[in-house]
């Protein structure tokens, strides 16, 4: 399996890239500079609070489904976690569709950007298929190297045992046992995968986010953000979670996935405030950068969403052979859509 600490360094290089473009995005479009609401010093306190109650909701949210394990009601193979992973497939949904999109789309479509030619194409739209697709290619071919490597490795075991006359006896059942043995390494590495690209998608979201809230100036709207992006973050990191736990990493790959997401948003926030004197989010520089980021976050996180958490769990067996089972999932996939439908009032 991928090493998550070779993933997290290209997060790293993603987060340096990101403050390189948005640094230089100097005042070329004040259109907020005379708000009444803009007082630098009051927000830069809010924005500290921030940094600690968003760093707190994160790792409550993520670390959540990790000690389910201890709680037999919440054990992954029962139907009550399935059911909690569709809400929290419903909410990276809602976020892919009510948060990140929107945002891409009016950041492009800005009147402080150039008529030609972000009001004539829909850029948006484009960074999110291209992802999407990308994300799929990412998620097959990583799927299928990583398949064949694991029977080359010898993973599946497909050694037998004992003399011949014991093996005629119990050829069946030896035959079964490596069928249901090579089942779940596949299962188990269609998790380790989804996990990985799942938290990139989300770790993008969440630097540029932060990026946004330290950014700004505005104490009218902060601390409603401030408390929407603690939601959000807290239920998001639930998906987040319940990913990893499926994917069975041993416990310090698990906490470096955990920190990670737990500090991407504090950090976007800290970068944020560190160049508040000469960020300006309506910059075209920032406006095209930032749009085009959530538009590829976007459509990562709809195919994710989509793809491999939704369609998998409910194309799986246990759900097909309960309709009762299937409505209730369905019920909570609208829950977690129109939980975060609702807060993109705010954030």
């Amino acid at each position: 399996m991928a090493n998550p600490v070779t993933m997290h360094k290209l997060i790293s290089i993603l987060f340096i890239l990101i403050t390189l473009f948005t640094s230089k995005a100097l005042a070329d479009c004040e259109s907020e500079s005379t708000n009444s609401c803009n007082n630098k010093e009051k927000a830069k306190t809010i924005k500290i609070i921030a940094i600690f109650v968003i760093l707190v909701a994160s790792m409550i949210g993520v670390c959540l489904p990790l000690v389910s394990r201890s709680v037999p009601t919440l054990s992954p193979d029962g139907n009550v976690f399935l059911i909690v992973k569709c809400f929290a497939g419903g909410i990276i949904l809602g976020t892919g569709f009510m948060h990140v999109l929107p945002d891409s789309f009016e950041m492009l479509r800005s009147d402080c950007l150039p008529e030609e030619p972000w009001h004539e194409f829909p850029f948006s739209g484009l960074a999110a298929v291209f992802s999407a697709v990308i994300t799929m290619m990412v998620d097959t071919v990583a799927t299928s190297y990583y398949s064949q490597k694991g029977k080359k490795d010898g993973t599946v075991s497909a050694e037998g045992g004992g003399d011949q006359e014991t093996g005629d006896v119990h050829a069946g059942h030896h035959h079964h046992f490596e069928m249901k043995t090579e089942g779940e390494e596949s299962q188990l590495l269609r998790y380790r995968v989804v996990a990985m690209v799942l938290e990139l998608g989300i770790v993008v979201h969440s630097v540029v986010i932060g990026l946004s809230l330290g950014a700004s100036s505005n104490t009218c709207s902060i601390k409603g953000l401030v408390a929407a992006l603690s939601a959000h973050q807290l239920f998001e990191g639930m998906g987040l979670g319940g990913s990893i736990l499926q994917a069975q990493y041993k416990f310090l790959k698990k906490a470096i996935m955990v920190f990670f997401f737990s500090v991407t948003t504090p950090f976007g926030i800290s970068i944020g405030i560190a160049m508040s004197s000469t960020y300006q989010e309506n910059s075209p520089k920032a406006l095209i950068t930032v749009g085009l980021l959530n538009g590829a976050s976007a459509g990562l996180l709809i195919y994710m969403a989509l793809v491999d958490l939704l369609a998998a769990d409910f194309m799986s067996k246990r759900m097909q052979s309960s309709i009762k089972l299937q409505l209730k999932s369905y019920m909570a996939v609208f829950l977690g859509v129109g939980g975060m439908s609702l807060m993109a009032k705010w954030a």
